[in-house]
């Protein structure tokens, strides 16, 4: 990591109507860090995500990605420069296979031909790096099943591998681990661990306990706002995050930080 932010978000607003769903958000990722977003329901993360990913015009601020300011940049730009989302909720050709999910993720981001002339699978250069973010991802051994047979936890395990497929500067995974049960959870912590080897990770997520474990620093957003940004452990600890989130009984309830290591991949 390096004292340079990647993502450098200014005073971002995004108004519907009278309601104000994200207010003059500052927000700074690190080159390398797994940085997490938390917050109650209806504190603005899906908003503010979407403005960082393109879905959703800003009404005012200023985002800076890698040095450029991106603020009116399109979706597909912003993809292009190496800023990659996923979603709450997967996004798959379920009737596809696995490989050829991610082989189309490839050729979205590097343009390879598929055309007519000749048969997709011998696009080797394709679809040997679909078959390396497979690995990546854990999902090499089901290659060749169709994605309506994975799993929930292995379909949320594709949609990272898709998101991998243009090699981001910066993934945005948004609730990773929504609907999973105990060892999925565990097995997406350990993904999501290891992709920092290659990537720079903004994490929004309500498992606590995962976030805590994951995280170099965290930002927590309320009615929103940023209302704290810091290390997880500072953050646990401040007055205002367990008075606005964490709730007066969150002595029990808060993330165990005495053994600060890392979730290993």
């Amino acid at each position: 990591m390096t004292g340079t932010p990647l993502l450098d978000v200014r005073g971002l607003i995004k108004r519907f109507g009278g309601l104000v769903a994200t207010d003059k958000v500052d927000l700074r990722v690190l080159r390398g860090e797994i940085h997490a977003l938390i917050g109650p329901n209806g504190a603005g993360k899906t908003t503010l995500v979407a403005q960082l990913g393109g879905q959703l015009a800003s009404d005012q601020g200023r985002i800076t990605f890698d040095g450029i300011d991106i603020t009116r940049w399109a979706a597909h730009d912003r993809a292009r420069h190496g800023l990659a989302r996923s979603f709450q909720i997967t996004r798959l050709f379920k009737s596809a296979s696995v490989l050829d999910n991610v082989a189309l993720a490839v050729q979205a981001v590097t343009g390879s031909s598929l055309g007519a002339w000749r048969p997709v699978r011998r696009e080797r250069a394709l679809f040997e790096r679909a078959r390396e973010i497979l690995a990546a991802v854990g999902l090499d051994d089901q290659a060749n099943q169709f994605v309506d047979q994975l799993s929930h936890g292995e379909r949320r395990a594709l949609e990272v591998g898709m998101a991998l497929a243009g090699r981001p500067l910066l993934l945005l995974l948004d609730e990773p681990m929504a609907g999973l049960g105990q060892q999925e959870s565990a097995s997406m912590e350990r993904l999501i661990a290891s992709i920092r080897a290659s990537c720079t990770v903004l994490l929004i997520e309500h498992d606590v306990d995962a976030v805590f474990r994951l995280a170099d620093r965290v930002s927590v957003l309320v009615e929103g706002r940023v209302i704290a940004s810091g290390k997880p452990a500072d953050v646990r600890n401040d007055a205002g995050v367990i008075a606005a989130y964490l709730g007066d009984g969150a002595t029990a309830r808060r993330p165990r930080l005495e053994n600060p290591a890392k979730a290993g991949p």
